[in-house]
């Protein structure tokens, strides 16, 4: 008798936290779609229908693309290009690099091993705002300001990545590597073909990491990077909004365009992202 009313029970908090999840979901995703409508409209039609509160609010009552057409044939589209080349070479470099490093620490036996991945771990508990502004005046005067090169730069070393791939790692058999240094491979070997084959999960958890990591960058690219050829979208974004002029439809537009590539990116690796953010505490 007790049992079929436990299953109810049961049922009923199911249905109470998927109603309660569903309604959270929403009102996390109405700013998103007003962003997204808006950024179809024009500035006047954005706030037409937001006092008083109308169902015209999500939807355009005039349809427009000209704020993507503004922002794309000019200086922003320069600016998501520029994102674009400058955090496609960070996620690849800075994830060869990460790697060594994690695999050095998590597989070669060395002395000062455990206070170098000490530091590693610190080093992404420090906030990077705290150190960019000493950090930026640095690069002005090794000649890495307004180019590639210094932006780039901080966001291959990351200490994070290191960590995620480094725990990754030491969840592999160690007796993989043991039989292919019998073999005659070499650690580069055993690295190369051994361990990255096999860390695909890891590979893209820390690869989102430094695409983050760079995409969203604001301070660091407003420090360095004032030049306008080489600006980033974030930077461009904030420059939309003037003291002479809003465009809200080109900032809603701009926003869209820097929000879908993460997203996208998201929605595509999320299983293996939360598989290797899942490993990470697997080994010590």
């Amino acid at each position: 008798m007790t049992l079929p009313n436990q299953m109810g029970t049961t049922r009923t908090r199911r249905a109470i936290v998927a109603v309660v999840a569903w309604i959270v979901g929403i009102l996390f995703a109405l700013p998103l779609l007003w962003m997204l409508t808006g950024s179809f409209r024009t500035s006047g039609d954005i706030f037409g229908s937001v006092y008083p509160f109308n169902p015209n609010i999500l939807i355009p009552r005039t349809f427009t693309l000209t704020n993507y057409e503004t922002l794309l044939t000019g200086q922003f589209g320069r600016s998501v290009f520029n994102s674009v080349v400058v955090t496609f070479i960070t996620v690849v470099v800075g994830l060869l690099l990460s790697a060594m490093a994690a695999f050095a620490l998590a597989q070669l036996k060395f002395r000062g091993a455990g206070a170098v991945f000490a530091i590693v771990v610190l080093s992404f508990l420090v906030p990077f705002d705290a150190i960019a502004v000493p950090l930026a005046n640095l690069f002005r005067d090794w000649g890495l300001a307004n180019n590639y090169l210094g932006l780039i730069l901080p966001g291959i070393a990351n200490g994070f990545a290191i960590f995620v791939l480094r725990q990754f790692f030491l969840g592999i058999p160690g007796e993989l590597a043991e039989a292919a240094r019998m073999d005659g491979l070499t650690w580069w070997g055993i690295f190369w073909r051994i361990y990255l084959p096999l860390s695909k999960p890891a590979l893209i958890g820390a690869g989102f990491t430094l695409f983050l990591f760079q995409w969203s960058a604001y301070l660091w690219p407003l420090l360095i990077a004032t030049r306008p050829d080489v600006m980033l979208g974030p930077i461009a974004l904030s420059n939309l909004a003037t003291a002479q002029k809003v465009d809200f439809g080109a900032i809603f537009a701009g926003a869209v365009l820097l929000t879908i590539v993460p997203l996208v990116l998201l929605l595509i690796f999320q299983r293996h992202f939360t598989a290797s953010l899942a490993s990470t505490g697997s080994k010590g």
